[in-house]
């Protein structure tokens, strides 16, 4: 089993970049998925079912981690309009850790209760919806997709209402594995605000940490870096997808992480 590396390196960024929050309080936690190949992976193989239901559905802190998740903040183009009033709206970033190559992954959620950009939205995820992602990423790197990683699934026990399946539905919260959880628009929100210092900050994070490059001394120098490799990965993502037969059907600026995936 690899070892288990913590580095809760978003916290360099500063509080501009999240917002702290509070997991939601489930009445239920019935495992559906657990990814034990990639918790070995990462160093979590020796969770047992208390400790996976206590991390990936209750939200206890890792060692050494986040001490508390964190609901990042970001824009994006969603259907051809721009929308500045979206963020983590049902999950955030619980925590990060080093794989045995040394490059950052992060663990994110989805349907884990409401954050300040959830809307009025419940935040939650149906089981339906996490079931279909754990077939869809399994899938997808089966194929050789550069994809996210299904990491738990666990149906909550709460009766969810609908408008696009027979309701009342069940629920879940599912845990993604991930090399990154910084998207496209977490650079058009700071464009937006014209708030240079932070995008220089955030440019310098990501070549560092997500890509693994040496920082150059001219911040212009990055910027075009990062721009190159983010790029080449996205237009590697879509065409791989494609060849795979996988349709995206939002493909918005705050779907797509900046390490292509």
């Amino acid at each position: 089993m690899a070892e288990y590396r913590p580095d809760p390196a978003i916290l360099s960024l500063g509080p501009d970049f999240y917002d702290p929050v509070e997991p939601a309080r489930f009445p239920k936690a019935i495992a559906r998925f657990t990814n034990d190949r990639w918790a070995e992976r990462v160093g979590l193989g020796n969770l047992d079912e208390a400790g996976w239901t206590a991390h990936f559905c209750r939200f206890e802190p890792l060692p050494c981690n986040l001490p508390q998740p964190l609901a990042l903040r970001y824009h994006g183009h969603q259907f051809r309009v721009y929308n500045p009033e979206i963020g983590d709206g049902r999950g955030f970033l619980f925590a990060q850790l080093r794989d045995e190559q040394g490059r950052l992954l992060d663990l994110g959620t989805k349907g884990s209760g409401r954050t300040p950009y959830s809307r009025t939205a419940d935040g939650r995820l149906t089981l339906k919806g996490g079931v279909r992602e754990v077939l869809a990423t399994e899938m997808l790197e089966a194929l050789g997709v550069n994809t996210s990683k299904s990491f738990a699934l666990f149906e909550t026990g709460e009766p969810l209402e609908r408008g696009d399946e027979p309701s009342p539905t069940r629920s879940a919260v599912l845990t993604r594995l991930s090399h990154g959880h910084i998207r496209i628009g977490t650079f058009q929100r700071l464009a937006f605000f014209g708030e240079a210092d932070n995008i220089r900050k955030l440019v310098r994070y990501c070549l560092a940490n997500l890509y693994g490059e040496t920082l150059a001394k001219d911040d212009a120098q990055n910027v075009l870096r990062l721009f190159e490799r983010v790029s080449d990965a996205t237009a590697g993502l879509a065409a791989s997808y494609l060849a795979a037969g996988f349709v995206h059907g939002v493909l918005n600026s705050d779907n797509i992480y900046v390490t292509g995936e």
